[in-house]
């Protein structure tokens, strides 16, 4: 399946779907989750176009992967998580819903249950008290 320019993650890198961003870089950007699995779910994609992890260039790789581990020592200064759980899903069989390749960047408390993947929708306005949390941890 060739890359879909009108996916949801690239509308978002164009600017043309808001979002509550966490942080942006020339390369990367990483953004709250709007269908969170937890509180904190943040959402780290590359600027460059591919589909899934086996069509991003090993530099786009190199350049998301220095994001996503800045992101998650965020997290992990911002909101004192148990753990933190990375996912990264490459196409459809794997449970990728989105084909843009990105990374789920999950704080995990002891007990506490992540809600159903995709299911139910956050207003801004409630993420970004926490995107708040995670920015000043950055």
């Amino acid at each position: 399946m060739p890359y879909d320019p009108n996916n949801i993650f690239a509308k978002i890198l164009r600017g043309e779907i808001p979002c509550v961003k966490v942080f942006e870089d020339d390369r990367t950007l990483a953004f709250m989750d709007v269908m969170p699995e937890a509180q904190g779910h943040v959402l780290v994609v590359p600027k460059e176009a591919a589909q899934d992890i086996l069509a991003l260039s090993p530099d786009g790789l190199a350049a998301m992967m220095a994001t996503v581990q800045t992101v998650a020592r965020a997290v992990d200064r911002a909101l004192a998580p148990d753990g933190i759980l990375l996912k990264q899903y490459n196409r459809e069989a794997a449970g990728q819903s989105v084909f843009h390749v990105h990374f789920h960047v999950l704080p995990r408390w002891e007990g506490v249950a992540l809600a159903p993947h995709g299911k139910v929708m956050v207003e801004a306005a409630k993420l970004e008290p926490v995107a708040a949390k995670i920015r000043s941890a950055l």
